[in-house]
């Protein structure tokens, strides 16, 4: 019995160790946003109300639609870039098909005869291999794409291009919103997507970016020239090269009034699938830029985003994985309980005593890291949306993702630590 003690109190004080650590890391990047945000608020005002206004000099920009088996979705995406508020004469659009079993390319022969519109089609490659081919033909200052199931909104690209005003910028990315979500689990994602545009924004802000989306991020075209074209990058080629460019420190920025929309997944095998990939995606490329953690060379980025995203990886699993074995080992007690003295029915008016709460340093992390979470969402959403609203797609949120989130990070875990391979769709 003393040996059993003196093994398991070590075990529970690694634990509680664990714990505190990952919710003070949740709690100090959470604090971290949430002053961020109060020193550029003033700078997203003036962003919103002048930005697009009174542009001297158009670029020209070559926005790529790559396209697999995109049938349903791509013509309007190609009709929301004709549409956009540009000049036509200095944007151009290229769609490549890459090699699709079902009729995109009869979908995208729809365009042929559009003066700003190329159609190129090759044998099925993988999206880098698509994009890599359109770069082969850009000749514009920008460069672009729009993954084939998302829509700009009109004046995006006009949000976008000021950026490019300091000479220093050489990628800009937009804001992505969930595109008239219908069901649960969109209305999830698209609170999930809210906080996103808040989060690079931020980001944005301390030069941190590590994603330039697929969904319309622009690029200076010698952004191609000196560090090539794109690469597989374990399934996300638009994170491998925000990775490859902060490793040459060229700057990537956020325009978050750049409104971009995707439709989200409406099963949760097919959300399941998508997020293995970016989990999957995210840890075999850090381990690919490895070099950049904790480098004073990267700035933020590499001493304190990349370490932070990556914790946080390992940190959920292990919380939730203590969760599930603190509810395991009751349910254990009570069948225990109920073999030795059965069930005890005794019924009486339900009692409170405060003397029974919780005020333990756990409880209070966890509620206060609860509490800026919901903060940060709300900022999110005014952010987003110009306005605060209560909604139930909060509580749909804060409910479900919390028990979903944990299963594909295992498994993105689980497939890079025995180097399996995962599949795109």
């Amino acid at each position: 019995m003393c040996y059993g003690y003196i093994v398991l109190r070590p075990m529970a004080e690694f634990q509680a160790l664990i714990i505190h650590s990952s919710l003070f890391i949740s709690l100090f990047f959470e604090v971290f946003l949430l002053i961020t945000y109060l020193e550029v608020r003033e700078e997203l005002k003036i962003e919103e109300k002048h930005l697009s206004k009174d542009i001297k000099q158009f670029p020209t920009v070559t926005i790529i639609v790559p396209c697999f088996n995109e049938e349903r979705t791509v013509n309007n995406t190609v009709k929301s870039l004709l549409g956009l508020d540009y000049p036509n004469d200095l944007l151009s659009i290229i769609l490549v098909n890459d090699g699709s079993t079902d009729t995109t390319q009869n979908e995208l022969e729809r365009f042929k005869d559009h003066p700003q519109i190329t159609i190129l089609s090759k044998a099925n490659g993988g999206k880098h291999t698509a994009l890599n081919l359109a770069l082969e033909n850009v000749k514009s200052d920008l460069v672009g794409c729009l993954d084939a199931d998302s829509f700009v909104n009109k004046n995006a690209l006009k949000r976008i291009v000021p950026f490019f005003d300091d000479e220093n910028t050489m990628a800009v990315t937009p804001s992505i919103k969930v595109h008239e979500p219908k069901s649960i689990l969109q209305s999830v994602q698209k609170v999930e997507y809210t906080w996103g545009i808040f989060l690079r924004r931020m980001l944005s802000s301390i030069g941190a970016l590590y994603v330039t989306p697929g969904p319309f991020s622009i690029f200076r075209a010698k952004v191609f020239q000196n560090l090539g074209g794109y690469r597989h990058g374990h399934f996300t080629e638009d994170l491998e090269m925000a990775l490859r460019m902060q490793k040459h420190r060229f700057k990537i920025v956020n325009s978050y009034s750049a409104h971009v929309y995707t439709i989200a997944p409406v099963r949760l095998r097919a959300l399941y699938k998508q997020r293995v990939r970016w989990t999957y995606g995210f840890l075999n490329n850090i381990m690919d830029y490895r070099e950049m953690f904790f480098n004073k060379k990267y700035g933020h980025i590499g001493m304190f985003i990349l370490p932070i995203a990556t914790i946080s990886i390992f940190s959920t699993l292990y919380m939730a994985g203590s969760l599930v074995w603190v509810h395991f080992s009751k349910s254990i007690d009570m069948f225990v309980k109920f073999q030795t003295v059965g069930f005890n029915w005794t019924l009486g008016a339900p009692s409170f005593d405060w003397f029974f709460i919780n005020t333990g340093t756990t409880s209070f992390l966890f509620l206060t890291a609860l509490f800026l979470t919901l903060v940060i969402l709300f900022l999110a959403i005014k952010m987003a949306d110009g306005k605060i609203k209560l909604s139930r797609d909060v509580l749909y949120y804060m409910v479900l993702y919390v028990f979903i989130v944990p299963f594909w990070l295992a498994k993105a875990v689980l497939s890079t630590v025995f180097r399996k391979q995962i599949s795109w769709r």
